[in-house]
């Protein structure tokens, strides 16, 4: 993209060929196939026209091959009309998609057009070759052009921000981003070349011997400066990638700052992101800084020696050795940076001292440690290389080893040092080198701002250039990406927040009705994501917090966001493996993957404290200075903590003055974007369209993923929310006319009514487009349709056309054929006559005879000719006497001309006088009304700010209800839970009670089960009583121990549900604390917001605002007094909770002793003294002890609960008290703050009155000059114009009746106009009610397709529940398949022969597995397709109902007119005269009001000073109280009068504080009624000024209308005059004009000085009020900055009309230029385009050939691998298995002996059992069932309430649904009837402009009568005239021919010529000089505004 010095044509790079785009035949070609874009995988998409429609797929034929394909209709995007190819603003693109944006790119790029405008922004293709378009001719061809009239250019970017802050003088800002190697570093150095050309001090000299692209200036200049800061930056901060040979490794933002003139007076850098990594490692085939290379190329070998340099393949850092950059060379390089360091004035030393830094770099990468054999510690063998760094450095080499190898690290308070280890060593070293290079780039940027730096001439403004990394996806991203990825979503909201802000300015401009969306608000979510510091943490807060904790490492920090931002909108989990990335982040270009290694390092950057001491101890100054911040690094002994595993550990600060690099570059970001929005930015994005760096190939998926990152097509996304396509009325009449022929009728018609007319006829739909006031406005896609149908049209006309001329020609044949034929019969009867007649003899003597019977003829006509003789000397006779009286006529009406004009020129000279006064005065008022609404705008603003501050006020008092209130909510929930617990507790023990029944019966039945085993015992033999005695023990046991399992499974539980109650009562208890922190932090933002509104206000508001902070503040305290008690009251009632909870579990503790001694006593009846009772006793002893401790402990803990509430309840009283007291202080401090902004807001006053003085002076000064020069300009010009005036008066005088004659005409045109207009307005509302019945049809129509719409919703709906029963039937079968897999192993154990058929078993259900697999994925895909179809159908469906609701608000607008009518004609000329008295009335009730305020306001303030009186009183009664109860007399006596005494006292105290309260109350009241009414007075006041501001603005344009009538009048006259004048008279009447003219300027020079002042004092004012309002939030330097901007406004004000001007006249020279160039270029691009894309075609379908062949090799090999892997997994699978059923056989084998044995224990016991229980079942039988029956019962009752209790929740839910639905739909009534509401106020309006256009039209058909009848009456008058003078010409001619003097009369009549015109020349003369001295008033007025 540099300079080409061939002598190719440029404008071939810049123009397109029209005539190749403006084609018919590709026209007709596109409207024949029905072309659209198809996607494709090889060129993005490709062009195909549609042959049939399938439902949802469409089949496609493609135009490249003829193929045929099958394409889902929502795949398929339209393709724009051949008129818009290669359109040079892609938002005029009928069809705004990714295939129409790409295809225009494509075609521009091949076209050698790498510029192209899409809305705001520039897109810049690099083309990988040098082009011809940055010369110095190219710069001049865009200087001091707009944007639209020149092609798109990085010139023109610059050209626009250039003059836009010189006229507007408002910031500007170039934002260049894209990926590397897209060309934003040469994109911007060109920007500083133009404006380095542009605005340089230096225009005179020429010189065109320059290095590459700079321009030249003299040695030393600060423009030549600016270009060469760039070299130093590149050799410094730039390196070659893979992708770019000199990719910038940093963003920078330049900022060149320019005076009031336009001139450069100094620029600044700023940089970030510094990519410091590289100066260690680079990858394979890249570079590290050129600087490096640089160096070691371009040094001397004296400098070598100095700073002891080595080969290029001596050094560690430099990894890949020397690689070459082709093209450049690097020892040149040096040269020019070395100048470019010279230039910009660096000295010597410290170019030396930089470059012994760099070699520095270099050392620290050839220092070697080695691992000792028996430590890890590290060793330096060599340390060669430590004494070049040491050398170099200026350390001592001694103490660097000690410091690196053992350094001192803080354990506690001491010292130790600690050995490290060689990855330590390695690391730390590694961390010193980058951090060295990266303060030696920030010195340098520092350095050169410096030298930049201009602080004589001070900037007025400044244009910023923003070179930063764009927006990029890799595979693996990074901490650094991230905070790439971050800039970039901030520069893309704010390129939305601008384009929606444009998209806003426009619609207002053109007055359409637009909801407007704020776009910018789409990226804040993922912008808070990142950047947002609590409730929840983003990423880069999480990062800071994670680096301080300890042994936090990165899976820590990843594990926490995971948690904290884990349900976020754009946050994922990885679908990736662990180890490829952590998290994602879905940006608005896309998905990308975070990979958090070493990120807690990245950001804590920690440094080896103790060389970095060294290095700040020096001896070399220059280091010294670059580590002059060693305090705020992080040492190695806060690193010393940290685990082996990654570093991540305790990082500690050093006296907390470190921040991390997140919070830098956050802050540094917050800092530039917050300049770029108080700037004007203009976008430029680059795009890379190959990474192979070849020219001519553009790779579409590439560019395609750029412009979604560059956020191109996120413009595009927001224009097509919008109406993107404009066209002017003109155009789109001329170009659409064809289609609406009999709309538009005959005559001429305004272009809006046309157009309106135009789109009625073409029935398009009111939402697809909206008209303006000078443009039509269209959706994406409308032009396109309209383009087809006229393409159709106008195929029909000409077939129709052609069909005609063929049957005309036809018919003239047949013609004349048919008279061929009458002709040859005529031929042959004639022919055959003559043949019958030649011979006859009779015949021969009468063609004889015929021609001798005219001979007696000759008299008659002899006779008759005298006769006409006769005849003809008559007429002379009669034409000469007629010429007589015609040349008498004409003299006659030449004399009454003559008056004519005399008295016309009287007339129009009054007129002039009288119009100029009007003119002055109306310039005068409309100044006055200007300054009058800006200062009442100002008060509105300053009002609507006042009550905002208000609304805050009370929206955060709402707020805080709101919290009280849940947390109202939430104690309520609390007590619930209590009760609940108290209930299953209850209910527990009542199932204990049953359970002891249960026992008494079990221990009865036991007893009676006793008794029969001693009958038997009685009738065996001892040993069996003794064995069943045994077993029935045992069984006892057992039954017991269940019991106590049980009992003890419960106490567990209800620990549990304890353990959980109290955890959730903690966690309330935290949330209490953390609402009430929350609570104190907005009352003290409520506080500061107070204290900024009683700055604001004037004295009253003042002392206003104190009473309402003081009321305010005892209300708080009060409400924090009863949240105290609520909360002391909560605290109670928690309690008695646990003290009822207490004596619960001490009855539970009775209760459990008395069940374990009623136990005890069973068992000691029971049992007898054996072994095993006796164990069993024991452990149940130890078990009862357990208990004992767990409920002592419990009641401990409870203890200490209650103690904890105390404590935090006194402390949370004590905090209260603090921060009143600390409000107190903060109230205080701020009125002190107050007095003193006051007195420096008086200072900087009188230093803008002083200044603004002193301007207006030199002001006043220029404009003199400047009149004067005017004048003598104007003296010459009328000199030259006299003398050529002579010569055509004779030519002029001939046309004067003729003009009266037309001027009679126009006038009489007029009229019929105006008859015309009204008959239109009665047509117009017939068309209305002709609409509305339309719209009613229409209405019907639409209501009938929603239903449609709705069925089709309802069927989709349905298909989809029957995709996912599929969906779940196939996950069913897919279970039974695994669950088959399990019965087929199961009988692999079973079954030890049947390997083979199990294994067939498993290769089907592989097989089915895989089918099934295949059906799931085929289901997928139904899935998406339906979705897809789904959100096709909603949005058609939304569009539908946005259409609906229209035609409703149309159709209800219609209703509302029609019935309304009538009553508002009645009810308009009433409207103005009731604003009137409702002003005037609410005014006198604000009036009223505000004295009540006033008067309340002293009566508080007396109730007050009561107040104070009273307390006062109180401490005296005290202070003699306690006198009186020191004293010992009378003790009793005093005690009892003085509590009486009190007792009154505190009656009358409790009095006043009511009185005061009802007072507040009042006050409070007032003040809403006050604030109510101001509101109303608002509302009521605008309301009148816009009625003012319409009707002055239609008087206005009637003025204008008859002044431009006066002013062609007055032309004409003029040309009249000149005509007639002479040049001596001019000359001396022009002399007395001119002084008359100065006198007059003087006077309306004290006039405008008069104005000049009072505009003063009232932006003084202004300034005073703005001050006071930005006191509180900025400093004094902001606004003394703003007063300077807004100086800069009034200077762009002044500059405007003339810039007005000048723009209009290249506007139509640059039309002119470009019509030519069209027509010549046309013929050229037309020859050469068509062999160029044949051979350009095919090159590109051979390469596309080759790249797909290798991508199927690729394939093929992939497929390969993935086989082979296969087969290898399922080898293993199977070698697995076979092991599995060997161990299984062995177990089941084992498992079959154990079996065996275990059915022969069993059956022995069986035996026996049955024996025993035959005779014991009959007796449990009836207690077991009993017990069975009533277990069932309970859990029949368990299922029922939780059937209940779900039912409850479904209805609970379902009522909730309706709910939101009601309310959805309420909120959606109330916004139709807002719409309604705003469209009754819009036709309101439209009817009163309406009436009054008629009432404007009929009074100027008046005038136009009254002008008419005088114009007849000066006809009479002119007649009579000339009556009389041909009388008296008659008397003449009388006298003539009696023989009177002939020549005295000829000659008195030429003397009455020459006074005639000796007179016309003197009035003219006058004429001239007063209608000269009105223009130069009337230029005087212009300046002045």
């Amino acid at each position: 993209m540099s300079q080409r010095s061939g002598q190719e044509d440029p404008e071939r790079y810049l123009f397109v060929d029209r005539a190749v785009v403006y084609n018919p035949a590709a026209q007709a070609d596109w409207t024949a196939k029905r072309l659209v874009w198809v996607p494709s995988e090889r060129h993005g998409f490709e062009v195909a026209s549609i042959r049939e429609e399938r439902g949802d797929e469409v089949v496609v034929e493609l135009t490249e091959n003829g193929k045929k394909a099958v394409v889902n209709k929502d795949d398929i995007q339209k393709m724009n009309p051949p008129k818009f190819t290669k359109v040079e603003d892609m938002a005029e693109l009928t069809c705004l998609n990714e295939a129409s944006v790409l295809h225009n790119l494509k075609d521009r790029y091949y076209s050698g057009l790498i510029y192209t405008y899409s809305g705001l922004f520039c897109v810049v293709i690099n083309p990988y070759k040098n082009l011809p378009i940055y010369s110095e001719n190219i710069i001049e061809m865009y200087r001091g052009k707009k944007r639209h009239e020149m092609p798109p250019h990085i010139y023109a970017i610059s050209e626009s921000a250039y003059r836009c802050m010189l006229q507007d003088r408002e910031d500007q800002t170039i934002l260049c981003t894209g990926e590397s190697g897209a060309g934003k570093t040469e994109n911007t150095k060109k920007v500083i070349q133009y404006l380095a050309h542009v605005a340089s001090s230096h225009k005179g000299r020429k010189d065109h011997n320059i290095p590459k692209y700079l321009v030249p200036f003299k040695q030393g200049e600060l423009e030549r400066q600016l270009l060469q800061a760039n070299p130093i930056l590149e050799s410094f901060g730039n390196a070659k990638t893979v992708k770019n040979d000199n990719s910038s490794r940093f963003g920078k933002f330049i900022r060149i700052n320019f005076d009031v003139t336009g001139y450069i007076v100094g620029a600044n850098i700023e940089t970030y992101l510094l990519e410091k990594s590289r100066a260690i490692r680079q990858a394979k085939d890249e570079r590290t800084f050129h600087i490096f290379y640089q160096l070691l190329a371009g040094a001397g070998e004296h400098l070598k020696s100095d700073l002891l340099l080595e080969g290029l393949n001596h050094y560690r850092f430099l990894s890949n050795g020397n690689i070459p950059i082709p093209g450049q060379q690097d020892k040149e390089n040096f040269h020019e940076t070395m100048e470019a360091m010279h230039i910009m004035s660096f000295a010597h030393e410290e170019i030396l001292s930089m470059l012994k830094v760099v070699s520095s770099v270099l050392q620290f990468g050839n220092i070697v440690f080695k691992k000792e054999r028996n430590t890890d510690q590290a060793s330096m063998p060599d340390n060669t290389a430590a004494q070049k760094l040491c050398h170099l450095l200026g350390m001592n080499v001694m103490e660097f080893t000690r410091a690196i190898l053992t350094p001192r690290i803080k354990v506690g308070r001491d010292y130790v040092q600690k050995a490290q280890t060689k990855e330590q060593a390695d690391f730390a070293v590694e961390a010193l080198a980058k951090a060295t290079y990266e303060r030696l780039f920030r010195w340098l940027v520092h350095r050169i701002n410096k030298a930049l730096d201009r602080t004589k001439r001070q900037g007025a403004s400044f244009i910023g250039i923003l070179d930063i990394a764009g927006f990029e996806i890799f595979q693996l991203n990074s901490f650094e990406q991230l905070c790439i990825n971050y800039t970039n979503e901030k520069l893309q909201q704010l390129f939305n927040h601008t384009m929606f802000i444009l998209e806003q300015e426009e619609y207002q401009r053109e007055g359409i009705e637009w909801s407007f969306i704020d776009f910018g608000l789409d990226l804040q979510p993922c912008i808070d994501l990142i950047e947002r510091p609590a409730n929840p943490p983003g990423v880069l807060a999480l990062l800071d917090e994670e680096c301080w904790f300890p042994k936090a490492t990165d899976k820590t920090f990843v594990d926490k966001l995971i948690q904290e931002q884990g349900t976020h909108t754009k946050f994922q989990k990885p679908r990736q493996l662990k180890d490829k990335a952590d998290f994602c982040i879905i940006h608005y270009a896309g998905r990308v993957d975070y990979k958090a290694d070493e990120w807690l390092m990245k950001n804590m950057d920690p440094l080896n404290d103790n060389v970095a001491t060294l290095l700040h101890q020096s001896t070399d100054k220059f280091v010294a200075e670059l580590w002059k911040d060693v305090d705020r690094i992080v040492g190695l002994d806060q690193v010393a903590g940290m685990n082996e595993t990654a570093f991540g550990a305790t990082y500690k600060t050093k006296k907390g003055m470190f921040r991390t690099v997140g919070q830098l570059y956050k802050e540094s970001l917050t800092k530039l974007m917050a300049t770029l929005r108080n700037t004007n930015p203009n976008f430029v994005r680059c795009i890379i369209p190959n990474h192979e760096k070849r020219a001519g190939k553009l790779e579409p998926h590439l560019v395609l993923d750029q412009l979604r990152c560059n956020g191109v097509l996120e413009g595009i996304r927001i224009c097509r929310q919008g109406f993107p396509n404009r066209i002017v009325f003109q155009e789109f009449r001329q170009r659409y006319e064809i289609l609406t022929p009999n709309a538009i009728p005959k005559g001429f018609m305004d272009g809006k009514q046309a157009c309106e007319r135009m789109i009625q006829a073409l029935e398009l739909d009111p939402n697809l487009f909206r008209i303006g006031q000078s443009k039509i406005f269209f959706r994406t896609g409308v032009l396109a349709h309209l383009e087809e149908e006229r393409d159709l049209k106008i195929t029909d006309i000409i077939i129709f056309f052609q069909a005609v001329c063929r049957g005309y020609l036809a018919r003239k044949a047949f013609a004349k054929k048919q008279q061929q034929l009458s002709a040859l019969k005529v031929l042959q009867r004639n022919c055959a006559a003559y043949l019958k007649l030649r011979h006859w003899q009779w015949w021969r003597l009468f063609t004889k005879v015929k021609p001798l019977l005219q001979v007696t003829r000759q008299e008659e006509e002899l006779q008759a000719k005298d006769e006409e003789l006769i005849k003809v000397k008559e007429r002379q006779l009669k034409v000469e006497n007629e010429l007589v009286e015609m040349e008498r006529k004409h003299q006659q009406l030449l004399e009454e001309k003559n008056i004519l004009a005399e008295q016309l020129h009287a007339e129009t000279e009054l007129f002039a006088e009288a119009e100029e006064m009007r003119v002055r005065l109306l310039s005068r008022k409309q100044e006055l009304e200007e300054i009058l609404h800006d200062l009442e705008s100002r008060v509105e603003e300053e009002e609507e700010r006042n009550q905002t501050l208000q609304n805050e006020k009370k929206k955060m008092q709402s707020h805080i209800q709101d919290l009280e209130e849940q947390l109202d909510e939430e104690e309520a929930a609390r007590q619930k839970l209590q009760l609940d617990k108290v209930t299953a507790e209850a209910k527990i023990k009542k199932m204990e009670e049953d359970i002891l029944l249960l026992e008494d019966q079990n221990s009865k039945f036991l007893k009676e089960k006793k008794l029969l085993e001693d009958r038997i015992a009685e009738m065996t033999s001892q040993l069996m009583e003794e064995e069943e005695k045994a077993k029935n023990l045992g069984k006892v046991k057992n039954k017991q121990e269940m019991v106590m399992v049980d009992l003890e499974e419960r106490l567990k539980k209800e620990e549990k549900t304890r353990q959980e109650l109290e955890k959730a009562k903690r966690k309330l208890d935290a949330e209490t604390t953390d609402l009430q922190d929350q609570i104190a932090e907005l009352q003290t933002q409520i506080e500061e917001l107070k204290i900024q509104l009683s700055k604001k206000e004037e004295d009253l508001q003042a002392m206003m605002a104190k009473s309402d902070e003081e009321t305010v503040q005892k209300n708080n305290a009060l409400k924090q007094v009863r949240e105290l008690q609520a909360q002391l009251a909560e605290l109670q009632e928690d309690l008695e909770s646990e003290k009822l909870c207490r004596s619960k579990a001490e009855k539970l503790k009775r209760d459990l002793s008395e069940e374990l001694e009623a136990l005890k006593t069973e068992l000691e009846d029971t049992l007898d003294t054996t072994a095993a009772q006796q164990e069993l006793r024991t452990k149940r002893e130890q078990e009862v002890a357990e208990l004992k401790k767990a409920i002592d402990e419990e009641t401990r803990n409870h203890d200490a609960q209650i103690q904890d509430m105390r404590q935090r309840h006194a402390t949370a009283l004590e905090e209260l008290s603090e921060q009143l007291e600390q409000a107190k202080r903060f109230k205080a401090n701020l009125e002190k703050n107050k007095q003193c902004l006051e007195n420096d807001n008086k200072e900087l006053a009188s230093e803008v009155k002083s200044l603004q003085q002193a301007k207006a002076e030199s002001e006043y000064k220029r404009k003199k000059l400047e009149t004067q020069l005017q004048e003598f300009m104007s003296r010459a010009t009328e000199v030259d114009r006299a003398k050529t005036e002579l010569a055509e008066r004779s030519n002029k005088l001939q046309t004067e009746l003729d003009n009266v004659s037309v001027l009679l005409e126009e006038a009489e045109k007029k009229g019929v106009k105006l008859t015309k207009e009204v008959d239109n307005l009665n047509s117009k509302l017939q068309d209305s009610e002709e609409l509305l019945q339309e719209e009613t049809r229409q209405k019907l129509n639409l209501s009938g397709q929603i239903r449609q719409l709705e069925a089709e919703k309802n069927n989709l709906l349905e298909q989809q529940e029957e995709d996912e029963e599929a969906r779940r039937s196939l996950e069913k079968q897919l279970q039974a398949v695994q669950t088959q897999l399990l019965d087929a192993k199961k009988k692999l154990d079973e079954d030890m022969g049947a390997m083979e058929s199990l294994e067939e078993v498993k290769r089907r259900l592989q097989k089915d597995l895989e089918l099934s697999s295949q059906r799931l994925e085929e289901k997928t895909i139904a899935m998406d397709k339906m979705e897809k179809t789904k959100n096709r159908l909603q949005q058609e469906l939304d569009d539908q109902m946005v259409e609906l609701d229209l035609q409703r608000q149309t159709v209800s607008n219609l209703e509302k007119k029609q019935k309304k009518f009538d009553q508002m004609l009645a009810e308009e000329k009433n409207i103005s005269a009731r604003y009137a008295e409702e002003r005037d009335r609410a005014e006198a009730e604000a009036r009223e009001r505000e004295t009540k305020a006033l008067s309340m306001a002293r009566a508080l303030e007396e109730a007050l000073e009561a107040k104070e009186e009273l307390e006062r009183f109180n401490k005296q009664l005290r202070a003699e109280m306690e006198d009186l109860m020191s004293s010992k007399d009378d003790v009793g006596k005093n005690v009892h009068e003085l509590e009486k005494s009190k007792r009154t006292l505190e009656q009358q105290v409790e009095e006043m504080r009511t009185q005061l309260e009802e007072l507040e109350d009042e006050l409070q009241a007032t003040e809403d009624a006050k604030l109510r009414l101001e509101v109303n007075m608002q509302a009521m006041k605008a309301q009148f000024d816009r009625d003012l501001q319409a009707r002055d603005e239609q008087e206005e344009e009637k003025k204008r209308a008859l002044v431009k009538q006066a002013r062609e009048m007055e032309a004409e006259l003029e040309d009249e005059r000149k005509q007639r004048s002479l040049a001596v008279a001019a000359k001396k009447k022009l002399e007395m004009d001119l002084n008359e003219l100065e006198g007059q300027i003087e006077a309306a020079n004290k006039g405008r000085d008069e104005a000049i002042k009072q505009l003063r004092k009232l932006q003084a004012q202004m300034k005073d009020y703005q001050r006071e309002l930005e006191e509180a939030r900025t400093s004094r330097d902001e606004i003394f900055t703003q007063s300077k901007e807004n100086e800069k406004k009034l200077k762009s004000l002044e500059a405007e009309i003339l810039q007005l001007q000048e723009d209009h006249a290249a506007a139509e020279r640059g039309r002119r230029h470009a019509e030519q160039e069209r027509d010549e270029l046309a013929e050229e691009i037309s020859s050469s385009a068509s062999g160029k894309s044949s051979l350009l075609e095919e090159k590109r379908r051979l390469e596309a050939r080759i790249a797909q062949l290798e991508e199927e090799l690729e394939e093929e090999q992939g497929n390969m691998e993935l086989l082979s892997d296969r087969f290898k997994k399922s080898t293993m699978q199977l070698d697995t298995l076979n092991i599995e059923l060997a161990a299984e056989r062995n177990a089941a084998q084992k498992s079959e002996n154990a079996r065996q044995q275990m059915e022969r224990q069993n059956k022995e016991l069986k035996a026996k059992l049955a024996e025993l229980e035959g005779a014991v079942k009959s007796k449990f039988k009836a207690s077991i069932t009993a017990l069975e029956a009533k277990i069932l019962q309970l859990e029949e009752q368990l299922e029922q309430e939780t059937k209940e209790r779900a039912a409850a929740n479904k209805i609970v839910r379902r009522t909730e649904k309706k709910l939101k639905e009601v309310m959805m739909q309420v909120e959606d009534e109330r916004r139709h009837a807002d719409q309604y509401k705003e469209q009754m106020e819009k036709a309101n309006s439209r009817m009163k402009q309406l009436k009054r256009q008629l009432e404007e039209a009929e009074e100027e058909a008046t005038r136009a009568n009254a002008s008419r009848r005088k114009l007849q009456r000066e006809l009479d008058d002119a007649t009579e005239a000339s009556e009389g003078l041909t009388r008296e010409v008659n008397s003449l001619k009388n006298r003539l021919r009696r023989g009177g003097p002939v020549g005295s009369f000829s000659s008195s009549r030429s003397g009455r010529r020459n006074l005639n015109l000796d007179g016309a020349s003197v009035d003219m003369s006058d004429d001239d000089a007063d209608s000269r001295a009105g223009d130069f008033n009337e230029t005087q007025t212009s300046n002045t505004e």
